[in-house]
């Protein structure tokens, strides 16, 4: 079974303001201090990978990770943000108003973005490369840092969630999103969007305990992590 950490980026100037896409904006200020913060908080996990998404900002978040376990970071392109095309890097407050934007709130397996890509394509091709990635680290802790879009779907994927209820989970930037996939068997969601400290135990299968009738049964413990409340004013998007 292949623990996975979906972890997304740190924030940029544009997050929270623009639906920044496939653009190179890179981390800012609080996001450079985010990302070494996270590095510290993933330093206990025994990783044994890291992976990421091409752009400057997943990268640049990614690399705070791999250089605590001395790694390198491999650029995985089935991780890229989902491709926005004439939406790319445009204020969130100008596509509120478009007629296309409540159709993404409430059915977004129906939205293919104007010149670019469909969510229900984005969630294929990342759920794809997150087989690959579970095929390739049977047994091992990985990291694949990416965009709250991705996360969203690939969690709502794992979960069977109808693709129209993705948009009701939210990961603020920085956090840590915690998946066990067994290659063919149940996958099950260890945390959700955590920020709070991570140690070995965190990541380790559920203990088992007996149920009334005898049986084995797994418990999963709880899916967010001390400090996880979702930040206000940063986009779940990006």
């Amino acid at each position: 079974m292949t623990t996975l950490l979906l972890v997304r980026h740190a924030t940029t100037a544009a997050t929270g303001s623009r639906l920044g896409g496939r653009t190179e904006t890179p981390l800012d200020e609080r996001g450079r201090e985010q990302a070494a913060a996270l590095a510290e908080r993933l330093a206990p996990l025994p990783l044994k990978a890291v992976y990421s998404s091409p752009l400057a900002r997943t990268a640049q978040t990614a690399a705070a990770i791999a250089a605590r376990h001395r790694l390198e970071v491999v650029c995985d392109d089935g991780l890229l943000e989902v491709d926005y095309g004439r939406w790319t890097d445009r204020p969130l407050k100008a596509l509120y108003r478009t007629r296309l934007w409540p159709v993404i709130a409430q059915r977004p397996s129906l939205v293919q973005f104007p010149d670019g890509e469909s969510i229900r394509g984005a969630q294929q091709r990342a759920v794809e490369a997150v087989e690959a990635l579970v095929a390739r680290h049977p047994r091992q802790v990985v990291a694949a840092v990416t965009h709250a879009d991705v996360i969203k779907a690939v969690v709502a994927f794992y979960l069977g969630l109808p693709l129209d209820l993705f948009q009701r989970i939210a990961v603020a930037p920085a956090s840590v999103t915690v998946l066990r996939l067994p290659p063919g068997g149940q996958p099950l969601l260890q945390r959700l969007g955590d920020d709070g400290p991570l140690t070995p135990e965190a990541v380790a299968p559920p203990p088992r305990h007996r149920s009334q009738r005898g049986g084995q049964t797994r418990t999963a413990r709880g899916s967010r992590g001390r400090g996880s409340s979702p930040r206000g004013k940063e986009s779940s998007r990006g």
